[in-house]
């Protein structure tokens, strides 16, 4: 750590939390590991995406992102230093098996038992997810998501990992954001691998399900005592205005975009009227028997990132994800692209993303009241915000700082309602490639200085350590 990343000034909590609560921040492969050609790592499609001309603002790639391959040892050194107690990060596929099946690289796998290594050595607990969207080139070429065989790919590929570390990795995620890589991989173009083929998107979205529910079984197979998760991520709904229209477009999205998954993962069925949303687009003759008992199985974590809430209209409105790239793109709402977005009149993050606190209570409570009692993690929430390193060496995010600590008070609002929210992880650990904005929206904790690579803990994370630390929220300053 530099001499600015001083401890902050200990303060008493102020709302405690309970005891064994998971305070976390998290990453994923493809925006921190760079070394993208390094020992036998395969190409991804994000590799192939990054690449192509107009994808990404100003052609930024992720060749060497933030080097944490070579740089993990510091890095956890880092999560230590700040209480930590956990650090949720995922594994890159083509590292790990070049084309996606068959033989193991196995230098790829001996990067992540080092770093679990390195991790429990420092007292930080791993949660693994296995896929953050970085698909092995090989298996888009045969056709990605929207076949079927990609799904049986990600259980042999999950069933290998989990061999080789659930003797170390208790807390297991299969499919970080299953609708991102659906609908802003296969309808919008937005993210890799840049396909508009509706019809796609809604199998991808399918056989990404049954890939959660195939990879689970194989895992479970192995051993009983992992603790395996689905993670999604949620936005609360509003409708525009209280006419028919607009409830309807508010239907529609909350079906595609939460239900649709939801029902999935925690009911064993998709919802009658999203299916009917879909039919407009294609048939849904690629559900076969049996494929929502495996996507229903039970779970043992729920595992919810949460950003933003969307204000929507039945007026046409040229409808974009929240997550939408400035570039030229499709929508990603398959069967409801007329659907309009609507400016709510909130603050809004780097990202133009509506600052709302009191969506992510309306998301946990009703899991709570709506769906089958299960243990429930935010495994992302987080902000951009345009970070500046300042004279005194110091970053001074106090924008970041009250978005975490407004959402981290609704978090604790929702326990002491009832629901069985175990844990929280910041998005992210530290700065990173975003997707398509390449290195321009900051979302760490820690602000990398990108041609330095150097590492300095900004105002909020000094006070998300002293949060983690007392395991509450800080108070008056003692």
């Amino acid at each position: 750590m530099t001499t600015q990343e001083t401890r902050a000034e200990t303060r008493s909590p102020g709302l405690m939390f309970p005891t064994g609560f998971v305070w976390g921040a998290a990453t994923s492969a493809y925006q921190i590991e760079g070394a993208v050609a390094a020992d036998g790592r395969g190409t991804s499609v994000w590799d192939t995406f990054v690449n192509q001309p107009g994808h990404v603002v100003g052609g930024e790639n992720a060749d060497v992102a933030i080097d944490h391959y070579n740089r993990y040892r510091e890095d956890v050194r880092l999560m230590a230093g700040l209480g930590l107690t956990a650090y949720r990060f995922s594994v890159s596929w083509p590292r790990i098996q070049p084309d996606g099946a068959g033989a193991v690289n196995a230098k790829g796998l001996d990067f992540y038992k080092r770093l679990v290594d390195e991790l429990l050595a420092h007292g930080v607990d791993p949660w693994l997810t296995l896929y953050h969207w970085d698909l092995p080139q090989a298996l888009e070429d045969a056709g990605g998501w929207p076949e079927r065989d990609t799904a049986s790919r990600f259980a042999d590929f999950a069933a290998l990992v989990h061999d080789e570390l659930g003797d170390r990795v208790t807390n297991w995620s299969t499919v970080n954001e299953p609708w991102c890589a659906a609908f802003l991989g296969y309808a919008s173009g937005e993210h890799a691998p840049g396909r508009r083929e509706p019809a796609a998107a809604i199998r991808a979205a399918h056989h990404l399900n049954l890939a959660h529910g195939l990879s689970t079984q194989a895992m479970r197979a192995q051993r009983a005592d992992s603790l395996i998760g689905g993670c999604v991520n949620l936005y609360a709904i509003s409708p525009a205005t209280g006419s028919e229209a607009d409830r309807d477009a508010a239907r529609r999205i909350d079906g595609l975009q939460n239900r649709f998954f939801l029902d999935a993962l925690l009911k064993g069925a998709y919802p009658e009227d999203v299916l009917a949303d879909l039919r407009a687009v294609t048939d849904t003759d690629f559900i076969q028997d049996g494929d929502l008992a495996l996507i229903g199985a039970p779970l043992d974590t729920l595992l919810v990132n949460y950003y933003s809430r969307f204000t929507v209209s039945g007026a046409p409105g040229g409808a974009r994800s929240a997550a939408a790239a400035p570039t030229d793109s499709g929508s990603p709402w398959v069967g409801s692209e007329r659907v309009g977005f609507v400016n709510g009149g909130r603050p809004v993050t780097a990202m133009g993303w509506e600052i709302d606190d009191s969506g992510l209570y309306e998301i946990l409570t009703r899991l709570a009241r709506d769906y089958p009692s299960v243990p429930l993690v935010i495994s992302e929430n987080g902000a951009a915000f345009d970070d500046e390193l300042t004279a005194d060496g110091r970053v001074h995010d106090q924008e970041r700082l009250a978005y975490i600590d407004a959402h981290l008070r609704t978090c604790h609002a929702a326990i002491e309602a009832g629901v069985p929210l175990r844990g929280y992880f910041a998005w992210s650990l530290m700065d990173n490639f975003e997707w398509a904005w390449g290195y321009g929206k900051r979302f760490g904790l820690v602000y990398v200085d990108y041609p330095t690579q150097r590492r300095v803990l900004k105002d909020s994370a000094l006070w998300y350590a002293e949060a983690a630390r007392h395991g509450g929220l800080p108070g008056a300053a003692e």
